[in-house]
């Protein structure tokens, strides 16, 4: 793969005085205010940067950092892994006693049909209190908090005890293996003093008057999977007892209807103990011991109705999303294929799943492929950073809870995990139920207030694990 690479230095030593000078110099206040400001205009200016991903085009973001890092004197590294899928990276030097924070976001966004939005997706309009566009909650807006606050400890010349890095990657919509995954394979080193990382997955929500903070620690493990059925083709108009098509959508079917048994891991069951000191009715009871509750087949198909992504948790899953067989309608085809999403509990072995996967199929001429998967890693919370992280939410939301969270999806933190990074998933901003659908969803957006305080909280949040004391 080819790849270029281009570094910036005109600004360096400007850059390393700044820095290198602030415990001789002192540093200089923060003006929080002013920097929330500029994070909504900001953000409304990096919605308007297409990366819609495909194809990303993400160098264009690489551009609009750059033009940013270069009038604040700041140096900057940029690698792009293909042609237009860039990265973005800049370094603000401490006095190395603790090991770097890395603040990290993707650039890249889902695509949006304009169809079904009030607004364009890219236009970044400023609406009713709301900032809206493709990106403003997965991830532009977190990216905008992180930029803001390395802006911050720069222009302030804030003393640090550690590095601190602000990276933007591509690719994350479709795998980070254009982004966080080739930089770790092609520039290791850029993280081999990197010990703690802030990332998307966790945050704050809004429901029924009531706001939660939630920490992404782990995640369901990705496993996709492909499965590959033969059999003899023939013409449409004279069927056959079995062919490649039927076989398939059997084992499909044998799939479908056996789900995998549920059970609770740790982590899951610390996330739900922590909802049922807020839960409603019977929940209260049941999710402080779920290991009990999912041995109820009623009040897990109840989970499933009323909220997917609290059910999956519960076990490993499979989604069927993909089929192919005959490309013409009277064609009975050689072959037919499948595609799964697979997801796996964070401590559960791929290679038992996939045994157990064949004994459901019960057909070994069906062949298994892997597509992609993981391995699984769990962040602890015994940190300074997940202890900044409660302090300062304690001080802007007053006894909201915090949890640790398992997310269902994944984020590209398990690149850094498998490096023993100790990675959380969390932006200080907070979103409420209403418009958590917009994450991929339509008429995706974020409140004004919701960025200043997230801007204002992020910068206490880095300063309370990074700077001297």
């Amino acid at each position: 793969m080819s790849y270029r690479i281009r570094r910036y230095g005109m600004a360096l030593g400007l850059w390393a005085a700044c820095v290198g000078g602030a415990t001789a110099l002192g540093a200089q206040d923060i003006d929080v205010e002013a920097l929330e400001a500029e994070a909504v205009r900001r953000l409304q200016e990096y919605l308007r940067v297409n990366t819609i991903n495909p194809p990303g085009n993400e160098s264009r973001a690489v551009d609009f950092f750059a033009a940013i890092f270069e009038a604040e004197g700041i140096a900057f590294e940029t690698a792009e892994s293909a042609p237009g899928r860039g990265n973005i990276w800049a370094r603000l030097e401490g006095e190395g006693n603790e090991p770097a924070l890395l603040l990290l976001h993707h650039s890249d966004v889902v695509p949006a049909d304009e169809r079904f939005w009030d607004t364009d997706p890219l236009s970044g309009e400023l609406r009713g209190g709301h900032v809206y566009g493709r990106g403003a909650l997965d991830t532009k807006t977190g990216g905008i908090l992180h930029l803001q606050t390395f802006l911050a400890l720069h222009r302030a010349a804030v003393p640090l005890d550690r590095d601190v890095i602000f990276m933007a990657t591509a690719d994350e919509e479709a795998g980070g293996f254009f982004g966080a995954g080739w930089l770790v394979e092609n520039r290791p080193e850029l993280f081999e003093d990197v010990g703690l990382l802030l990332n998307e997955g966790g945050g704050g929500s809004l429901a029924d008057g009531q706001v939660r903070f939630s920490v992404e620690v782990t995640q369901k493990v990705p496993l996709w999977l492909k499965l590959v059925a033969h059999g003899n083709p023939g013409h449409g108009s004279s069927p056959q007892v079995e062919t490649a098509v039927t076989r398939l959508v059997a084992a499909l079917e044998r799939i479908r209807t056996r789900p995998f048994e549920p059970r609770i891991v740790p982590a899951v069951d610390t996330y739900f103990k922590g909802l049922a000191e807020s839960a409603d009715g019977p929940w209260r009871t049941r999710y402080a011991d779920m290991a009990a509750t999912v041995r109820d087949p009623r009040a897990l198909l109840e989970l499933q109705e009323m909220d997917p992504r609290l059910h999956t948790l519960t076990r490993n899953t499979c989604s069927i999303t993909m089929l192919e067989g005959s490309g013409k309608i009277n064609v009975v085809p050689p072959e037919a294929t499948a595609q799964l999403d697979c997801r796996l509990l964070p401590d559960q072995d791929p290679e038992a799943f996939l045994a157990e996967l064949r004994a459901i199929i019960a057909d070994p001429d069906i062949e298994i492929d892997k597509i992609m998967g993981f391995s699984p890693a769990v962040s602890s919370t015994d940190t300074d950073l997940y202890r900044t992280i409660e302090s300062v939410i304690a001080r802007h939301f007053p006894g909201a809870p915090v949890l640790p969270m398992v997310q269902g999806g994944f984020t590209d933190s398990h690149f850094f995990r498998d490096l023993g990074i100790v990675s959380y998933g969390f932006f200080p901003t907070v979103t409420p139920r209403e418009d958590a659908g917009g994450v991929h969803g339509n008429n995706e957006r974020v409140s004004v207030e919701s960025v200043k305080r997230g801007t204002r909280m992020m910068i206490e949040i880095v300063r309370g694990v990074a700077e001297t004391r």
